[in-house]
């Protein structure tokens, strides 16, 4: 499993570097795991000894290195002697009274460098803050830390009663990663399961369904070896691989048995029936794959380290599930005892002939109404694509019921978020960042802050110098602001002189060693990414006017800027992959067909389902994300797939029938439905099984790929042979006279060369 956050942006990018070289400067952000309680029953005597109890444990626990609340807090008290100022505890120890900690509680309320951090400005919410160990939390032993730091809150609720949130990057992300190691396991089951059941119906024999599962459960174990080999970690993209294959892996077997069953119906002879399946369909279900696996492999021509993972190891996991499809299949087959008359039964299952023979009515004298209901469909769909947004949230997949999602939420409404955003504030001078100049423009920019609700209040090394001020001042409330020129000439010892390690810690996390570049850093609400690009465009030409861009060079980095960009950057290189995949796959069919016509027509019937996808989208408010963006690109590399088996088909009858292109495109329909409404029924519930999800993503992906897969072949099954019977005398038949790269058998084909006999021509 991967237990780092995703990198969406390719390392070439502006805004990863200036983040990476963040990190090196001040150290990582999003690090720390908070921990907040509402309640006025907290700051009774026993419940508050509870907390500060609670505090002093959770320091303790092997992977945490700080932890910050309300009962471990410090002021600052002047040594006249000694000139400098000297931290001490607020509450050194559990008080003993009510009375005591009432008084305690006044002096903490009194230090504002604290308010907005630990406790709220209306004093009704307080947090703790864990400073977790980055290592440990990159690894799989993050389970331990977290499983320890719930231990211990535990006792906490058990002692008091209060409830306890939860929140901060580490928390949502190994909430997260542990959704996902659960749901790999879901989905392979909820696969196994549906496909089974549908296969079962299908053939009525428990020997196709299960070794038909044996195939794909094969390929799921390359697919997944693969991954293993490259060195690839499990990421929320590529743990969707083990059903995906299920799903794509079964219509491969469904060729291949029924194929097997036609054919042995027809003469009895199993060997031949076997050769003659594989020879006759081969070719079809490597192109059907190989159009599929382009739709995933396209996500290799993204800069996106996830994307291009999610890419290599979705095609070599498709190409493989076939290779064994192919080859180990027809070998079991071979195997088994000699078919009896109830497993080719499901050949003649009336209501599937049924549909098809409506469908062909249609197609043959219905074709008017299938295009008027075609163009409006398409007017409805391009109003409802004007309606899509694009956006991006960091807890935008979880359900609005979900615990990690509330939780966040409280943060938000308490302290404005738990998310990190960072300024730079780089002087191009040594000592630059403590000059008194530069000190009120990191004010004014603080002040500026506040006035976006989407950020808590910043804090900076002006910050750190009103506590001190204040400090000096014996701690009067009044005191805290930022010195002028006359007080700095009498605080300046107080400030050069540092004591205690907290200080050294401080100055450390907002200075660099040369005191060159300092930080501004807050904490921001999951806005999402359209309102971030708004605040970040807005916030650009004020900062410029408080920094001159000749003097300072000031950046905007942290987490939430860094998903900003990789969301947005997602979205370009997803729309260009399935650009990509669209030329490929036309390519391919312009040399499989030698026609760019044919190319044409056989395009339409499958965009038509990503433009009424895109369309509902746009109706249900559903976003343009990194999750639902992939829906796309897969949709159309399989949906391609009955398309190609059509067409095919359709070749076959046009050589058939002296290039009759109405006899061959009905014929084609007649043939080829049954397979088409066979496959798509198990792709439709295949797919389904992704809105068992616990994440929106995931949830609109399965729905969403199943809902275009049954438009796409109702499209191929009605408004593709319509366009080849409507554009017959406009599509070019010299072009299917000529041989074509890859040789499609004639299915109707039956001749038997042992029985063949050469005969002298009788002269006449």
């Amino acid at each position: 499993m991967s237990y780092k956050m995703a990198q969406v942006l390719p390392q070439s990018d502006s805004t990863l570097q200036a983040f990476q070289q963040f990190k090196e400067q001040f150290g990582q952000d999003g690090s720390i795991m908070v921990i907040g309680v509402k309640d006025e029953s907290l700051y009774q005597l026993d419940n508050f000894n509870s907390w500060f109890s609670l505090s002093k444990r959770l320091k303790e626990v092997e992977g945490i290195d700080n932890v910050m609340s309300i009962t471990n807090i410090f002021g600052l008290e002047k040594d006249k002697k000694k000139k400098r100022l000297v931290p001490y505890p607020i509450i050194p120890k559990p008080p003993s009274s009510q009375t005591e900690l009432d008084s305690l509680l006044k002096k903490v309320y009194q230090l504002p460098f604290y308010e907005g951090f630990i406790f709220s400005e209306d004093h009704q919410t307080t947090l703790m803050a864990l400073t977790l160990d980055r290592e440990l939390l990159d690894s799989k032993d993050r389970k331990v830390l977290m499983s320890d730091v719930y231990a211990e809150i535990d006792i906490f609720k058990e002692e008091t009663g209060i409830k306890v949130h939860y929140s901060g990057l580490p928390y949502i992300r190994a909430n997260n990663t542990s959704k996902v190691s659960s749901e790999i396991k879901l989905f392979i089951l909820l696969a196994i399961l549906v496909t089974s059941l549908i296969l079962l119906l299908f053939f009525r024999s428990f020997k196709a369904m299960f070794f038909s599962m044996i195939i794909v459960l094969v390929g799921v174990v390359w697919s997944v070896g693969i991954q293993a080999l490259l060195g690839y970690e499990i990421t929320i993209l590529t743990g969707l691989m083990p059903p995906l294959i299920i799903v794509i892996g079964i219509p491969n077997c469904i060729f291949i048995i029924n194929k097997y069953h036609q054919e042995y119906k027809r003469h009895g002879n199993k060997v031949k029936a076997l050769k003659r399946s594989i020879h006759k369909i081969g070719n079809a279900i490597f192109l059907t794959n190989t159009t599929t696996s382009l739709g995933f492999g396209t996500f290799i021509c993204t800069d996106s380290t996830i994307l291009i993972e999610f890419g290599i190891v979705a095609t070599f996991g498709i190409l493989s599930v076939f290779v064994v499809s192919i080859t180990i299949l027809p070998i079991i087959l071979s195997f088994q005892k000699p078919l009896k008359e109830r497993h080719t039964k499901h050949l003649e299952r009336q209501w599937v002939h049924k549909v098809v023979n409506k469908l062909v009515a249609i197609v043959s004298i219905r074709r008017k109404a299938v295009f008027i209901t075609t163009g409006i469909v398409i007017l409805i769909a391009v109003y409802g694509v004007t309606l899509m947004k694009t956006t991006g949230n960091i807890a935008d997949d979880l359900p609005r019921e979900d615990p990690v999602y509330l939780d966040l939420k409280f943060f938000e409404e308490n302290f404005q978020g738990v998310l990190p955003f960072e300024v730079t504030v780089e002087t191009n001078k040594k000592g630059g960042a403590t000059k008194l100049s530069t000190l009120k423009r990191i004010d004014k920019l603080q002040q500026l802050l506040k006035e976006y609700p989407e950020f808590s209040k910043p804090l900076s090394i002006v910050e750190g110098l009103k506590f001190a001020k204040q400090g000096y001042y014996g701690g009067n409330p009044k005191k805290y602001s930022l010195f002028n020129n006359q007080e700095k000439s009498f605080l300046a010892p107080y400030l050069t002189s540092v004591n205690g390690e907290g200080d050294e810690s401080f100055l450390k996390s907002y200075l660099d060693s040369n005191r060159q570049i300092t930080r501004i850093t807050a904490q921001m609400a999951d806005v999402g990414s359209n309102r971030m690009e708004t605040i970040l465009s807005e916030l650009r030409p004020k900062v410029d006017s408080i920094f001159p861009i000749e003097k300072y060079k000031v950046s905007f980095t942290g987490t939430s800027v860094v998903w900003l960009k990789g969301t947005d950057y997602l979205v370009r290189n997803l729309f260009l992959s399935l650009g990509i995949a669209i030329v490929l796959i036309a390519i391919i069919m312009a040399i499989l067909f030698s026609s760019l016509r044919m190319v044409f027509v056989s395009l339409i019937p499958n965009l038509l389902p990503l433009l009424l996808t895109a369309s509902i989208m746009g109706y249900f408010g559903i976003s343009i994300k990194p999750s639902t963006i992939l829906i796309f690109s897969i949709a159309f590399g399989i949906s391609v797939d009955d398309t190609i088996h059509f067409l095919a088909k359709y070749r076959q009858e046009l050589s058939k029938h002296s290039l009759n292109l109405r006899e061959a495109a009905i014929n084609a329909l007649k043939e080829t439905g049954v397979s088409m409404i066979y496959t798509s029924i198990v792709l439709f519930f295949g797919f389904g099984v992704f809105t068992a999800s616990q994440f929106g993503g995931t949830v609109a992906l399965g729905l969403l790929v199943s809902l275009t897969l049954l438009i796409a072949m109702a499209s191929n099954l009605i408004l593709l042979p319509s366009l080849l019977l409507f554009f017959e005398n406009w599509l070019t038949t010299k072009a299917f006279k000529n041989e074509s790269f890859v040789i499609l058998i004639d299915e109707e084909e039956d001749i038997d060369l042992d029985e063949l006999e050469v005969r002298e021509i009788e002269n006449s």
